[in-house]
Formats: C-alpha cells, structure tokens, sequence
C-alpha cells in the first residue's frame, strides 16, 4: 500500500471512488475545483498494487483541519486502509499547523463512528437534516486541541 498526495491524473480514479461509496457523491467538477484549484486542501491517495482504492480530503482553516471525505472502495474496506490514511491526514494537518480536526459523519455510518472514535474523535454535536438526499442527521465530531492529534 502506497499513500501520496493526489494529482490531476488522480481524478477519473478518485471520481469512481466517490460514487461507488457515497449516496450523495460530490461531481466530477466539485472534486476538480476542491482537488486542484482550492489551495486550502490537502488530498492523498492510497493505492495497492498500482489501483488507487481510496482517498481522503481536508480543508485546512488557521490553526484546524476539517476532513471533508474519506473513502474506500467496498471491495478493500476493514483491512485498515482507512485507518492508515487518517494517520496520513493527521499527519499532513500537524505539518501545515492545525492542532485540531473536525468532520461531520451520517449518524447512522457505524463502521465510520467507529474509525473515527478509534482516530480521537468525539461527538461534539448534531447537524440536524444535513444530509440533503433523505434528511439524515450528521453528528459532528472533533480532536482535542493539541494532544488530540497526537492519537494517531
């Protein structure tokens, strides 16, 4: 398993990524202006066997990071791959100087409330109907400042 930074050439790859996992996955158009164009992000990459099977996004805000996707195609999930790039994340937001991260993650996403708990995230507060393709509440979670970031 490799973990790079994304590229331009990255895009098809991460494009198919977002709509095999996601019920409401962002455009082709979205990831390009997020992925290129944003000069606040950060996107990495995992491949295996020269295939990228995931990848994951932040913003980086001042001193914060907020992890805008993180995803993993269903063939290659529970082996740890997601795991290992939010260590990746992690460690690409303490570089760039945010001792803090946030998300927010469907309430009913178990499989991601238990990466992201496992990851030193704590359920902060409820986004009420943010999930514009059924209504689904999002629980917003975050690190602690400083240390917290230190759990990965």
């Amino acid at each position: 398993m490799v973990i790079r930074a994304a590229e331009r050439g990255d895009l098809e790859d991460i494009h198919y990524c977002e709509n095999s996992s996601f019920d409401l996955p962002w455009s082709y158009a979205m990831l390009y202006d997020d992925i290129i164009e944003n000069e606040n992000t950060v996107y990495l990459v995992v491949e295996k066997e020269g295939r990228i099977i995931g990848y994951g996004g932040m913003w980086i805000i001042f001193d914060e990071a907020h992890i805008t996707n993180v995803c993993i195609l269903p063939a290659y999930r529970g082996r740890g791959y997601a795991y290992a790039l939010m260590r990746e994340l992690n460690r690409a937001a303490k570089e760039r100087g945010a001792d803090a991260m946030s998300l927010e993650v469907r309430v009913s996403n178990r499989a991601a409330l238990k990466l992201y708990k496992k990851c030193g995230f704590s359920i902060h507060g409820i986004r009420k109907r943010y999930y514009s393709n059924n209504g689904e509440d999002a629980y917003v979670m975050w690190t602690e400042r400083g240390p917290g970031l230190e759990a990965l």
